[in-house]
């Protein structure tokens, strides 16, 4: 009786009386899937809410949870893996799901867990994550479970050596260190990973990525774009009609300009027409001969040109920068060492060539010299932690005869190295530094850069800021807001919290006296939080709409910059748009950030539209140095690697976020918010920490020996899939490519052929394919 009483109560009851529960807990036991999926699902819907009473009330709840393992089995049969983990969070008991899920619906369950992590409100997510690494685990698809635990930072060392240790295979292990490089975890293989000492060094040379350079120049060669390009095939200026197009002045500025794109163009591909061309023809081609061609800081610049263009080739990139090291120039060897950074970044090495040959010049008596070799070291070991350069670096903070610009590099450097570490001894020597400067130093528009040096500390980190941003209230009132809400969107960054972004808008909207700057970071700190996810960059957009009808003029400033890392690699036109009518903008600082981000968000696309609209700007600035500088960057990192290379700081299917990629692009972004006094003064070789997130945006595949190996790949815009009926396709309006091939921003591969398996369901970078033994040929 009260079974039928119960369906009825389906229908019949009054809002809110959970009838349909009651009834079901006087009835009898029998199987519940019987009444039909709709009953089921209405019954879940009741026990979530009678299960917050009872909490409330101090209720037992064990006969609720009896009912709760019936209804999450029936939902496990019935392909609504969906239903069951949203009844399992409202009654807060995931660890259920583990026993009832199978082979079948394993992918399914955790696909769902992981997407729904990001709209959890802490601790919840986290555990939503842990419970998706048990079930990879139960189902031994370990390179999924490798992924989730590089995502749970706080324990991702230990996770990382679960995964490598639940399996014997030898050729995952590989790909697993493949997976790790490309996220740039610094992680040493021990005995428990591999016992034997040959495949240790092996593991390890992959997970240093001795191996990118190699990969990213079978691409090139490829896709036949090995031929060196000079910045005249860049501008394309027979192309521009009218005033602009004969100006070719051989002025100091427009050189800078010109080794940075022919740095951006050339960027890993180790050969150009400025600096390596061979010194012997009669030409005015030798590299000398360009270096010369720049004014004095600007030779700095070109040197370390020369390491963006050997990039990750560590062993001919070394060789190359040490002539330089030699010069009687002190810019010229500046350059060199920073230089030297920029070719080992991302690549590391067990005997750290970078770190002896820097070490002996940090603290050399010029300061260029000086700055040169610790933002080396600052790009070279970003996030690899290593314990001697906080010794080294620290020592310099306190160093009373260093200059104010060799102090704030130091900090850089030492954000970067420990970048989302949380190192309490750093935060407190950069702390201690910025309380003891005077007036007129926070005055010095250098200066903006060390709340991001802290802030980089606790990049992603969340609460772990809470302490130190009490501390910065209490800093001279000239930088105390700057710092809190530099802080506060480096902490939040990538995690989509909408209360933050709730907050920083707050700040936006306040009409403040002159001589405020802490709304520029405010802007940038709503992308920064917001990028995590497509909804919420959707929004940010629309938000940063408003802010420029409305916005005070130093929002406005900021806020083309903020577009600018939403869409970093992908050019949405809406977002392209908007730039393209700011470029024009009556505000020198407005239009200048703006045509850098239109490089920004066209980073290594040659997006053919962006690329048009850089050479009428060229001609519509052609009497102003400062902008014609900006033009010519983005230009740059529009042919970024000649199309090849990616600044997104997402991979794995934008489900990792690379903190050093992110740190590099957050530096260089809080620099530009001054541009007159950083990027277009002195200080302009900052842009070479943009290298940190240059990654090929390949996909190579391998095979066991790690040889290249061509297969047909069908290559999509990615669907999202989370949560639908039966098997959708993941990918829609496919073509079908050999390997290796280029994936742009949004953009999924699968292989379009049964005669390999790919080792990680996500094909990405680097992949290793082993024989399928099913398959026959027929």
């Amino acid at each position: 009786m009260a079974d039928i009483l119960s369906v009825l109560a389906l229908t019949m009851s009054a809002e809110g009386e959970r009838e349909s529960l009651r009834y079901r807990l006087l009835g009898s036991e029998g199987d519940i899937g019987s009444w039909g999926h709709e009953y089921v699902r209405n019954l879940a819907g009741e026990i979530a809410q009678e299960f917050q009473k009872r909490q409330g009330d101090d209720m037992p709840i064990d006969e609720l949870m009896e009912l709760v393992q019936q209804i999450v089995s029936f939902h496990m049969k019935h392909n609504a893996e969906p239903e069951a983990v949203d009844l399992l969070m409202e009654v807060e008991d995931l660890d259920l799901l583990v026993e009832h899920v199978d082979s079948t619906n394993y992918k399914r369950t955790c696909l769902y867990l992981t997407s729904s992590s990001r709209f959890l409100p802490s601790p919840d997510d986290t555990l939503a994550l842990d419970i998706a690494y048990t079930i990879y685990m139960k189902f031994e698809d370990l390179a999924s479970a490798l992924r989730i635990a590089l995502l749970l930072d706080n324990k991702s060392i230990q996770y990382v050596k679960q995964v490598y240790t639940a399996t014997d295979d030898l050729v995952l292990k590989k790909q697993f260190s493949y997976i790790i490089a490309r996220h740039g975890l610094a992680m040493e293989i021990d005995d428990e990973i591999a016992a034997d000492e040959n495949d240790k060094e092996m593991l390890q040379e992959i997970v240093n990525n001795t191996k990118l350079s190699e990969g990213y120049l079978t691409l090139a060669r490829d896709i036949e774009v090995m031929e060196a390009k000079s910045p005249e095939d860049i501008y394309k200026v027979h192309l521009i009609d009218g005033r602009g197009a004969s100006s070719s002045l051989d002025s100091a500025r427009q050189n800078l300009a010109a080794t940075f794109v022919n740095a951006f163009v050339n960027a890993g591909f180790g050969q150009d027409k400025l600096m390596t061309a061979p010194s012997d023809s009669s030409s005015s081609g030798s590299s000398g001969n360009w270096l010369f061609k720049n004014k004095e800081h600007g030779k700095a610049s070109a040197a370390a040109s020369l390491g963006m263009i050997l990039l990750w080739d560590t062993d001919s990139g070394l060789a190359q920068l040490d002539k330089y090291l030699h010069s009687t120039d002190t810019h010229v060897v500046a350059g060199a060492l920073l230089g030297i950074g920029v070719v080992t970044c991302g690549v590391k090495n067990d005997c750290d060539p970078a770190l002896a040959i820097l070490m002996e010049y940090v603290n050399k008596d010029d300061s260029n010299i000086r700055i040169g070799a610790i933002l080396g070291l600052g790009i070279a070991y970003a996030g690899s932690q290593k314990d001697e350069l906080r010794v080294q670096l620290s020592a310099i903070l306190g160093d009373p005869q260093a200059t104010l610009e060799v102090l704030v590099f130091t900090a850089v450097a030492l954000g970067l190295v420990f970048v989302g570490s949380c190192n309490e001894e750093i935060a407190q020597s950069i702390i201690f530094f910025l309380m003891e400067r005077s007036e007129a130093e926070l005055a010095e528009p250098i200066i903006r850069l060390l709340p991001v040096a802290l802030g980089l500390l606790y990049l992603g980190k969340q609460e772990s800021v809470e302490a130190t941003a009490e501390v910065s209230k209490t800093f001279d009132e000239k930088i105390r807001k700057y710092c809190d809400v530099t802080l506060m969107s480096l902490a939040y960054a990538g995690t989509g919290n909408v209360l933050k972004v709730q907050k920083l808008l707050g700040i936006c909207s306040q009409h403040l006296e002159k001589g405020e700057t802490h709304q520029g970071p405010a802007v940038l700190g709503i992308a920064l939080i917001a990028m995590s996810e497509e909804l919420g960059a959707e929004m940010a957009v629309r938000s940063l709409e408003r802010l420029l009808q409305y916005g005070e003029q130093n929002i406005r400033r900021a806020v083309p910059l903020a577009l600018g890392i939403l869409c970093i690699s992908n050019p949405k036109v809406n977002v392209m748009d908007t730039l393209s009518r700011l470029s024009h903008d009556a505000d020198a600082d407005v239009s200048m950030a703006a045509i850098i981000s239109l490089g920004l968000i066209g980073a290594g696309t040659n997006n053919a539209r962006i690329a048009g609209m850089l050479r009428n700007l060229s001609s519509y600035y052609y009497k102003e140095a400062a902008h014609l500088f900006c033009v010519r960057i983005a230009q740059g990192l529009v042919h970024l690697g000649k199309g090849l290379l990616t600044l997104s700081p997402y991979h794995s299917d934008r489900f990792l976020l690379s903190p050093m990629a992110l740190g590099g692009i957050v530096t260089v972004l809080h620099a530009c918010l001054d541009m007159k006094s950083t990027i277009l003064g002195k200080y302009h070789y900052i842009l070479y920490i943009i290298v940190l997130a240059m990654q090929p945006r390949m996909l190579l595949t391998v095979d066991e020996d790690l040889k290249p190996l061509p297969v047909p790949v069908r290559v999509g815009q990615a669907v999202d899939v989370v949560g639908q009926a039966g098997r959708p396709k993941t990918i829609t309006g496919f073509q079908t490519h050999t390997t290796p091939v280029l994936l742009a921003a949004g953009e999924r591969a699968e292989l379009a052929t049964d005669k390999y398996i790919p080792l990680t369901s996500t094909l990405e970078g680097f992949v290793i394919l082993k024989k399928n033994p099913e398959y026959h040929e027929e």
